[in-house]
């Protein structure tokens, strides 16, 4: 069920995030191409705006500087209106009288009658001055054709363009549309060469990067002008459409941590549970032994045969002193367990010499060492080791290490082992040196966890329960010291301890 429930969160979690890859990734698709739609507009809008200032330029200069000498006969002016085309006009007279009129190839008609008291021949007169007038302007604007026609495309551009015209109606045209960003523009004329450009590049853009336009798209394609337009802030101004991708991001970061430490949470607990299983029934066994042996030899002193044999009667009481001392000492890993229940062991603190402390352990503790064929050595070299401590917790702390090294030992080879004292950094450290079975390099950081054993196969000619590293670091760290556990070398031979403990200078 552990493994179904991560596999299902982390199904959710991958498909919401990929969700929200492809929403941020069509988001940014869509804003892009309305940006590029948005810039080409404006660029048509402002070649038109450009390609209207020549005609007014041309009309304006044409038209004061020659005078229309031969205006067009009603004939020829006709040829230019196709058959179909006509032209309907009213003249309001200012008795109120309206007079409509038809003008095509075959001349002017009146098509809708006035009043009966109408004057008609005010009305011809009156359409003949109209004609001429047409003629004329008529003539002048097909000079002025002419000349756009045949002339134009021949100047340079910079003739042609007002750039400060060009920037302005490009700003003005951006800002409309909701532009309002930086940019480079740039006009390149048939050449291909730089013939205005409004700021220069900090580094130059990629031709993929400018969005192009045509200067006066109907001059010949070998006379054409181009101008050219670049966004330096294009990628910012495209993601800030997507600004909710921050918080977004946030939340689901905070969702996947979540996710993480409570599958982990789940795990540690699972495995914590089957080690108390473990633990439980390792310490059942355990009791059973003792518990059966004080049965037997109490059965065997109502004999009263063996009360008679003060041997026999000193063995037996010697059975049951040791297998209750035995007992007590499982009560005693059972009442660690409580250490681990509160935030912090209840210590009493006292100043006590490091030296002499570690001295009497490692005294008290020789004959055991002596009783397996080994030795144990002490090396004393801190000069400042005065600490606050407890003085039972301590001992107890320097008594389990000294009882593992003699645990794991091995037996094809005599035990050794080496208690040293020394400052570092300005605090003491105790280390206890063996050359035993060693442990792992994986392992050394897991055999401080609560009910944790470094896995031997199905061997298990050492019994314990996986707490008196737990203890050893609790009350160590309790003491604001810190415990490490390393190798003594690479064949994985010997373990060594190193407690580090806050001198009283430096409390």
């Amino acid at each position: 069920m552990i493994w179904l429930l991560a596999v299902v969160m982390g199904f959710a979690f991958a498909g919401l995030l990929y969700l929200q890859v492809n929403y941020v990734s069509i988001i940014l698709k869509t804003s892009n191409e309305q940006f590029d739609s948005t810039v080409k507009r404006c660029l048509e809008q402002v070649s038109g705006a450009l390609e209207r200032d020549e005609a007014r330029k041309y009309m304006e200069e044409d038209m004061n500087y020659f005078r229309y000498k031969n205006a067009p006969s009603k004939q020829s002016l006709n040829q230019t209106i196709s058959a179909e085309s006509s032209y309907h006009f009213q003249i309001t007279e200012s008795n109120g009288v309206i007079r409509q009129f038809e003008m095509s190839r075959a001349g002017t008609e009146q098509r809708d009658v006035s009043p009966k008291d109408a004057i008609i021949k005010e009305s011809e007169e009156y359409r003949k001055n109209l004609w001429k007038r047409y003629q004329h302007q008529a003539g002048l604007l097909e000079e002025v054709a002419y000349n756009m026609l045949y002339t134009a495309h021949m100047k340079p551009i910079e003739r042609r363009v007002d750039f400060n015209a060009l920037n302005s109606y490009l700003k003005t045209e951006l800002v409309n549309n909701g532009l309002n960003i930086p940019y480079i523009c740039m006009v390149v004329n048939k050449d291909n060469e730089i013939v205005y450009q409004n700021e220069a590049f900090e580094k130059p853009p990629k031709l993929a990067e400018m969005r192009t336009v045509v200067l006066f798209p109907n001059d010949p394609p070998s006379k054409q002008n181009y101008l050219k337009v670049y966004f330096p802030t294009k990628s910012a101004y495209i993601s800030s459409s997507i600004s909710f991708l921050v918080p977004s991001a946030i939340f689901s970061g905070i969702l996947l941590l979540t996710f993480t430490f409570t599958i982990y949470a789940i795990f540690r607990q699972k495995k914590l549970s089957e080690m108390k299983t473990d633990f439980v029934n390792n310490m059942t066994h355990e009791l059973k032994t003792p518990v059966s042996t004080i049965s037997l030899a109490t059965q065997m002193l109502r004999d009263t045969d063996i009360t008679k044999n003060p041997e026999v009667f000193r063995h037996i009481s010697g059975v049951i002193y040791d297998e209750t001392k035995r007992l007590g000492f499982l009560v005693e890993k059972v009442l660690q367990l409580s250490l681990f229940e509160g935030r912090k062991a209840t210590l009493k603190l006292k100043e006590l010499d490091a030296n002499d402390l570690l001295a009497g352990v490692a005294s008290t503790f020789a004959l055991k060492v002596e009783k397996y064929g080994g030795t144990i050595d002490i090396d004393l070299q801190a000069e400042s080791s005065t600490i606050y401590a407890d003085e039972m917790h301590i001992t107890n702390v320097l008594f389990n290490l000294l009882d593992n090294a003699v645990k794991y030992r091995r037996t094809d080879v005599p035990l050794r082992l080496m208690a040293r004292t020394g400052n570092e950094n300005g605090k003491l450290y105790i280390s206890i040196e063996d050359n035993g079975i060693g442990i792992r390099k994986e392992y050394l950081k897991k055999i401080f966890d609560r009910f944790y054993r470094v896995p031997t196969g199905n061997v298990h000619d050492v019994k314990g329960f996986g707490l008196g590293l737990a203890y050893v670091r609790k009350i160590v760290e309790d003491h604001g010291g810190s415990i490490r556990a390393e190798q003594q070398d690479e064949r994985m031979i010997g373990t060594k301890f190193i407690i580090i403990l806050p001198l009283i200078k430096n409390k």
